[in-house]
């Protein structure tokens, strides 16, 4: 994707994040973008799809930086902690994304469907090594309240509520303890120092 299809696409999200819609006129996005008519035409094949290619990029960029930010950590339950926390902390970080994400992720499938990858491998890694002590036919399940507490507490830092450590940190540690963990241990993991994630292309060519 080069610049001016990124310039729009971050047009584009600051726009959906703020309005709620999933439309945009192409005189409102240019001038959010600081690009004319015509490079917004000749950069989209067609406008009305922008809400869903928004959509699949943040989706994709994100999931691949949840993953690179893991490293060389290994601990399910550390992966479980630092996933939900990194989702919280670039909220404060980000707010436009924050605002996006908390708008669309539980009513548009691409965004939503995070909790059902990454988390969803840590949880079956946990299974299987004894980590965790749940069933596998719980995982769905799981997943769906991971998600849901996660947008809450994203929730929480975009109103003021709670600062992202507050917040991400008490989500982590309620999760973990569901997950088997005991209480000590899963304060400790709940409050582990980590890298952010890295700034997406997205957002760097804004």
């Amino acid at each position: 994707m080069n610049i001016a299809s990124l310039r729009i696409h971050h047009a584009a999200m600051r726009i959906f994040a703020e309005t709620g819609g999933t439309a945009i006129a192409v005189s409102e996005l240019a001038k959010e973008a600081g690009l004319s008519r015509g490079t917004i035409y000749n950069n989209l094949e067609n406008p009305a799809d922008l809400f869903a290619s928004v959509c699949d990029m943040m989706a994709e960029e994100f999931l691949q930086s949840v993953r690179d930010s893991f490293g060389v950590q290994e601990d399910p339950a550390q992966r479980v902690s630092n996933a939900i926390r990194l989702c919280v902390r670039r909220v404060q970080e980000e707010p436009h994304w924050g605002r996006f994400i908390a708008r669309y992720a539980m009513i548009e499938p691409k965004l939503g469907a995070f909790w059902g990858r990454i988390p969803a491998e840590e949880l079956r890694r946990g299974i299987d090594t004894g980590r965790f002590d749940i069933r596998p036919d719980q995982i769905v399940s799981i997943c769906g309240m991971m998600g849901g507490a996660t947008f809450g507490a994203m929730t929480l830092v975009l109103n003021g509520h709670r600062t992202w450590r507050e917040a991400g940190s008490d989500t982590a540690e309620t999760m973990l303890r569901g997950l088997g963990i005991a209480r000590r241990e899963a304060r400790r993991l709940a409050q582990t120092e980590f890298e952010p994630l890295p700034r997406m292309a997205l957002f760097d060519a804004a």
